[in-house]
């Protein structure tokens, strides 16, 4: 077991839900799936850090863990009915794709709180990967738990 002590502590969200958040991806067609490594559906989703101590500035990371990594990274399909697809996670900058390893975590790039401030956020994107050529039609379902580092 292992845990941290901060004098910064806040209550995270993501898309203003603490509870059971689900960031949902629109419909995209095979078609724009058709050839491995394509990627479609970007969808952009937001790390809320509220309830934060306004005494100190904090500069925060978003820490994930991944369900069924793929080969190339990724989150991969559980539970959903297509094939050869997964769910690809950007870090902030909108174009590095975070790289998810079984068992372990990944970090987001930091973001800042302001000392006077109870809040901050981080926006992340979500989008369709096909792992391979001939991604079939059907549903997409991948999971990834979540919390904050303080760094």
């Amino acid at each position: 077991m292992t845990g941290e002590v901060n004098a910064q502590t806040c209550t995270v969200n993501i898309n203003g839900n603490s509870t059971a958040p689900i960031v949902l991806l629109p419909t995209v067609s095979t078609g724009s799936l058709s050839t491995a490594k394509a990627t479609a559906g970007d969808t952009k989703f937001t790390v809320n850090v509220t309830g934060c101590n306004t005494t100190d500035a904090a500069t925060i990371s978003t820490v994930l863990a991944g369900n069924n990594i793929t080969t190339n990274s990724n989150l991969g399909n559980v539970g959903g009915t297509a094939t050869n697809v997964s769910i690809q996670i950007l870090d902030s900058d909108g174009s590095t794709a975070l790289t998810f390893v079984n068992g372990s975590t990944v970090k987001t790039t930091s973001f800042s709180k302001a000392a006077a401030s109870a809040t901050a956020s981080q926006e992340l994107t979500a989008r369709y990967y096909a792992e391979t050529a001939g991604v079939t039609p059907g549903t997409v379902t991948a999971s990834a738990q979540y919390s904050i580092s303080y760094n």
